[in-house]
């Protein structure tokens, strides 16, 4: 569990400490999922809610890896993309996806530690490895739609010169400029909500344990 935890500060600084990741945390990060993922396989470490959590959180990280390796196979051997364009999108969106995922399984496993030390009994039937399969499936859900209407926004406007001129289309561009326009604006707000509430939680919990 002390790897677990030292994993865990490792994530909250990449996704919540740093405005954005650099080549050095994300690779960090990466070793530490891989990490990880290898001691989630002992049977020492006991199916709780929590491990569930962070055995999604690591497995986040494959969505960098595959950019990543997409992106070393392109360069290393030349191989010619049919559409830069899609391809840079594609791993960009990825990279998104990746963050946005991790910053809210950091925040389940934050909200999950607050209702430990504060209800503890009240709160064990939510803290179940039941819900936090389930919490974690919805997380990856939505997020992937997040992902996949970024990718249709960002094809449809490298495509639009191309496009017929029919109202349908039309409006198709527009819903998805603007629909993926204020899914950016909520992901940003949303991610400057969770580093507050993940700092005040944190707060709360650090003091508990000093007056104690």
């Amino acid at each position: 569990m002390k790897d677990l935890r030292r994993y865990l500060v490792l994530k909250y600084i990449q996704y919540l400490v740093l405005s954005s990741s650099n080549a050095i945390s994300t690779f960090l990060g990466l070793l530490g999922s891989l990490y990880t993922m290898i001691i989630l396989q002992s049977a020492k470490v006991s199916s709780k809610s929590t491990v569930v959590l962070i055995s999604s959180l690591a497995k986040a990280d494959i969505l960098v890896s595959v950019s990543i390796v997409s992106e070393v196979i392109v360069w290393t051997f030349g191989v010619r993309v049919s559409s830069t364009a899609f391809t840079s999108a594609l791993l960009r969106n990825l990279f998104t996806a990746n963050t946005h995922i991790s910053c809210l399984l950091l925040s389940c496993v934050a909200f999950e530690a607050y209702l430990i030390t504060f209800f503890p009994t009240e709160s064990r039937h939510l803290r179940t490895v039941k819900n936090a399969r389930l919490t974690s499936r919805i997380i990856w859900i939505l997020v992937i739609a997040e992902c996949a209407l970024f990718q249709t926004d960002d094809l449809l406007k490298d495509s639009s010169t191309s496009l017929p001129t029919h109202t349908s289309c039309i409006l198709l561009l527009r819903f998805s400029s603007v629909a993926a326009a204020l899914l950016r604006s909520l992901s940003y707000f949303m991610g400057i909500l969770l580093r507050i509430v993940n700092v005040y939680i944190y707060y709360k919990i650090f003091f508990n344990m000093s007056n104690r």
